[in-house]
């Protein structure tokens, strides 16, 4: 696939993407500060201000700590040397890559002290690597998330959804974690589908790293994707800060197994504060790994979680018009395109041994019109047998 080239254009987009780049290395994502200071000023003067002094307060005070003496230039300058050098790329809302959908991230930010519930505004840049191009690939996508101790119902769920998914054309999105979200990775890929890993470090830096081989699979096949640069640790609080962006991908998010604590509820959670589909697969009720989909499943309507039990189910809710899931229905039975009547009738013919029509008319409730006139034909279609005016049974 032809990857468009960052390094392309005017000096003028070279600068506002080096902006972008260098402020995403400085503040750490989805900062309701930097993100006001973006829109005021743009991203260029936005770095000018925060580090000549322009600014005060927190923000200029920990990417001045980041800088470490260097300028802005040298900075980006250093990025994009290690992106060459990785073989990784980076882009930014300028690019011709950028999910669009990412800046509906603007409107679920809450006041308060919490910076996880206010620090949710879109990425200033997100680094990749794969051979796929990031909106393309998100395009028709769904999140398939859950538990990192997952048991062998949960696996089998997210396999089952993840391969599904998969090979119907759609894209499986997690966060490259142990239990669920990797069934899911490696279900997309047998499937022979797409699959993006959205990390809470650097895309040069697999976590866990028991999972090395399934990350140099997706960066082959799928995307890895991340908003810290190159060489980031995973800290605790950076995988709750991704989440924002797993649920902003995708048209909805699944929630495959979850614990009462489980980080992964809090994804669906942006998914509904997002408008996107939320959905949760129901488990045994003696499972405390199923505790977090059934306390999701109880919600008012209000903020309703759709509970899905299979692939066509996810789409339903996902999918164009007409992507319904079929009603699920029992094995066809002989019987089951009798009319009422003839019900009846076929009833009251004895287990054993045969009776007349006027014995069966009288047991079954109905006119001896009715039955002359439906029993010679319930005989003809094989639901009874005839002989010399009676009626019985066939041997099945």
């Amino acid at each position: 696939m032809n990857i468009p080239d960052d390094l392309a254009g005017g000096a003028d987009d070279r600068q506002v993407r080096d902006a972008r780049i260098v402020l995403g290395c400085l503040v750490e994502p989805g900062s309701a500060a930097l993100h006001r200071l973006v829109t005021a000023y743009g991203p260029v003067e936005a770095l000018d201000r925060l580090t000549s002094g322009l600014e005060s307060g927190p923000l200029a005070e920990a990417a001045a700590l980041r800088l470490q003496g260097r300028s802005a230039a040298e900075l980006a300058e250093r990025l994009w040397e290690r992106a060459a050098r990785l073989g990784v790329r980076v882009i930014t809302p300028e690019s011709a890559e950028w999910p669009g959908h990412l800046a509906d991230l603007r409107h679920i930010s809450r006041e308060g002290p919490s910076t996880i519930d206010r620090d949710t505004f879109p990425p200033q840049s997100v680094w990749l690597r794969g051979p796929h191009l990031l909106a393309e690939a998100v395009a028709r996508s769904v999140s398939l998330v859950g538990a990192r101790a997952n048991t062998v119902y949960g696996a089998h769920a997210a396999a089952e959804l993840g391969y599904g998914l998969a090979g119907r054309g759609w894209t499986v999105i997690s966060g490259g974690a142990y239990g669920i979200d990797a069934v899911a990775h490696r279900a997309a890929l047998a499937a022979g589908g797409l699959t993006v890993a959205v990390l809470a470090c650097g895309v040069d830096r697999p976590y866990p790293l028991t999972n090395s081989a399934l990350f140099e699979q997706i960066a082959e096949e799928g995307l890895l994707i991340s908003e810290w640069p190159p060489g980031t640790a995973p800290f605790k609080l950076r995988f709750l800060v991704r989440n924002r962006v797993i649920a902003a991908l995708s048209r909805g998010t699944v929630l495959v197994e979850a614990g009462a604590r489980s980080g992964a509820r809090q994804t669906l959670r942006r998914a509904r504060e997002l408008g996107r589909a939320a959905m949760a697969v129901p488990g045994p009720i003696t499972s405390e790994v199923s505790v977090g989909c059934h306390e999701e499943l109880r919600r008012e309507p209000h903020e309703p979680v759709r509970l899905v039990a299979s692939v066509e189910h996810v789409l339903e809710e996902v999918g164009g018009v007409g992507d319904l899931a079929p009603v699920p229905r029992g094995a066809q039975r002989p019987l089951d395109g009798l009319d009422p009547v003839e019900q009846q009738l076929v009833d009251a013919v004895p287990r054993r041994g045969s009776a007349h029509a006027t014995q069966i008319a009288v047991d079954a409730g109905v006119s001896l019109r009715d039955a002359l006139a439906k029993l010679p034909s319930l005989a003809l279609r094989g639901h009874l047998r005839e002989q010399s005016g009676s009626y019985s049974r066939p041997r099945r």
